[in-house]
Parts: structure tokens; sequence; C-alpha cells
């Protein structure tokens, strides 16, 4: 009796995805953008905050909890959770590319 082999891509998000997955993962980026733009038009901004560019829409989203409704609350959230969730995916690929990078010079030695 041997002992199963486990390997780590399998487990660690670098294995190789089925065609339901695939589709599941963009349904589920796409659900996520349309709920960002549903809470974008649905909440009020403080009137003492109008943003126009990017950058004011960070800076005064810090304000928007103060109304105390979930609407605004949650677009202030998914605001602050956005670049965070997209930093560490692109973290994800950049480790997952360096690994290769690694595996391919030590394949050529």
């Amino acid at each position: 009796m041997g002992v199963p082999i486990i390997r780590a891509n399998k487990y660690h998000g670098t294995g190789d995805l089925g065609l339901s997955r695939y589709f599941a993962m963009y349904l589920a980026q796409a659900g996520w953008l349309v709920l960002g733009l549903y809470l974008f038009k649905n909440a009020y901004w403080p009137s003492s905050c109008r943003p126009d560019t990017v950058l004011e829409v960070m800076t005064c989203s810090i304000r928007l909890p103060e109304s105390r409704h979930w609407i605004e609350a949650a677009l202030a959230t998914w605001l602050w959770s956005t670049p965070i969730l997209v930093l560490l995916d692109l973290s994800r690929r950049y480790h997952a590319w360096t690994d290769k990078r690694a595996e391919t010079r030590a394949s050529r030695v």
C-alpha cells in the first residue's frame, strides 16, 4: 500500500479550470460588477461631497456610511474591497508566473 501523492498545484488555485468553473467564475465577476453599478446608482452621496473622478469617489466613500443606510454602507464596502480583491488576484497570478519561470529554469539546468 502506497501513500497517495498530493500535488500542491492542484489544490492551491493553479490547477486547470473546467468549463463549468470557468463560466461560474466569470458569472460571479459579472455579478460583482452589476452589484457595484446598482449600489453606485442608488446611493446618496453626502451633500458636501459630489465625486466626479475616481479619486474623488474613493476619498468621498469614507463618508458614505454616515447616512446609516444599507446601500451607502454596502457601496463603501464594495468600493474598498474591490481593489483589494484585484490586487490579491494579481499577486496570486504573479506568484504562479514566477513559480513557473523557476521550474522552467530548473528544468534547463
